[in-house]
């Protein structure tokens, strides 16, 4: 009769012979994780996912359904926790900083290196493409949340005027409302919320008054006559909502813009995608402007995967997903379809559209002036702590939960209890 011992070393060695196996299979593969469902985003992903197709590198996809990203999170720390993260995963600002804390990350210096990445990203972004001096994370691209987006024909029904500041803002959505349109789609979740009240803030008392109360949190800024009028600029917005607004996914607030059955959307710029997957042209179809009052700066969040430590073969698969999402063609090809601008500076923006080249534009003159600065909503701002908290004050004052006076107490009071 066999000893256990025995049995038990046989069964180890099948074991690692399956293993070295499953390996050597598993070297061009690559698992990641990320929220992009919505129809523009999908087409987004699939130029990537085509380019290592063709290097022999297997996608396998761990999509996450959630605007912000936040239920993508939860699924990772389970993974995580379970000793068996993801190749890559999609995340933004302070998560980066987050994650490559707790020691999880990949080193990606060489490739960096060889690539020449520090000269080509933004010094904005490499504060949070690396950890302790190392390359952790490869950027996809730059996106800016203040924008607004019109409904063409709505809008040259209402004289064609874009707005410059928040008085002609309620002009054009008062005209809207004639129209018998749903004046601002919205959907009310604490990230679109932020991210609305963010552009609010920022054209409320501009950009010096934005580093102040949002990347600062001064809680004098926080609670101020400045503030005060953020908070009633959101209270008058909201009665341009539809009744259905509640819990609603971004890209379905999109759909009724484009649709015709609203005249406006303030949403970040990955909104253009929507757009041109539904075959329409910016300038004949929709109007993409700065939110009024902001032009000149620009909130900024962007797109990241964030490389974690899987060691032996599958790394090698790992590096050439990384080196494909810096590969110039790709920052085209997939920005175009994104709607937001590359990652990278060295890029024309020949290929773009109208909007395309605007944010390009728009974001060199922001870097150069020193007004390109991190979104609330999209976490390169503050870290989630305080960001969640800021956003539950948001979200409650926007549904009526709490008075203006009321969130001007509040506000200052959560950042505190956050950090």
């Amino acid at each position: 009769m066999m000893k256990i011992s025995k049995i038990a070393k046989l069964a180890a060695g099948a074991a690692l012979i399956a293993m070295t196996a499953g390996a050597v299979k598993a070297q061009e593969q690559v698992e990641v994780l990320h929220w992009w469902t919505s129809g523009g985003e999908a087409a987004a992903l699939n130029v990537l996912k085509e380019n290592l197709q063709k290097q022999g590198v297997t996608w396998k996809d761990m999509p996450v359904a959630g605007g912000a990203g936040s239920a993508a999170m939860t699924a990772l720390r389970a993974r995580v926790t379970a000793g068996d993260p993801p190749t890559a995963v999609q995340l933004l600002g302070f998560d980066l900083k987050d994650w490559a804390e707790m020691g999880v990350a990949a080193n990606l210096n060489e490739l960096a290196e060889k690539e020449g990445w520090d000269k080509v990203i933004p010094a904005a972004l490499q504060d949070f493409s690396k950890y302790d001096g190392n390359w952790i994370a490869a950027p996809v691209n730059i996106h800016s949340t203040n924008w607004l987006w019109i409904n063409k024909a709505a809008l040259d029904k209402a004289g064609g005027k874009v707005p410059t500041n928040i008085e002609e803002l309620i002009a054009m959505l008062d005209a809207f409302k004639e129209q018998g349109l749903t004046a601002l789609a919205h959907g009310g979740v604490p990230w679109q919320d932020g991210t609305l009240w963010e552009a609010v803030v920022l054209s409320t008392g501009g950009p010096e008054f934005y580093k102040k109360a949002v990347l600062e949190a001064d809680p004098a800024a926080l609670s101020g006559e400045e503030m005060k009028k953020v908070f009633d600029t959101m209270s008058k917005l909201r009665t341009y909502f539809d009744q259905n607004f509640s819990g609603r996914e971004w890209n379905l607030s999109t759909a009724m813009v484009i649709e015709g059955k609203a005249g406006a959307q303030q949403m970040g710029d990955w909104s253009k995608g929507e757009w041109l997957r539904a075959d329409k042209k910016p300038g004949t179809d929709f109007v993409c402007i700065r939110f009024p009052g902001t032009q000149g700066s620009v909130l900024f969040n962007a797109d990241q995967f964030m490389m974690f430590d899987v060691g032996g073969d599958a790394e090698k698969a790992q590096m050439k997903m990384a080196s494909a999402v810096e590969d110039p063609a790709f920052q085209i090809a997939f920005n175009t379809v994104k709607g937001s601008v590359p990652a990278r500076t060295d890029i024309s923006d020949e290929k773009f559209d109208d909007c395309g080249k605007k944010g390009m534009k728009d974001l060199a003159e922001a870097s150069s002036n020193g007004t390109l600065m991190g979104s609330l909503a999209h976490g390169y701002a503050q870290p989630a702590a305080i960001k969640e908290a800021m956003l539950d004050v948001i979200t409650q004052h926007l549904n009526g939960q709490l008075t203006t006076e009321a969130a001007l107490k509040r506000l200052p009071e959560a950042v505190a209890a956050a950090k």
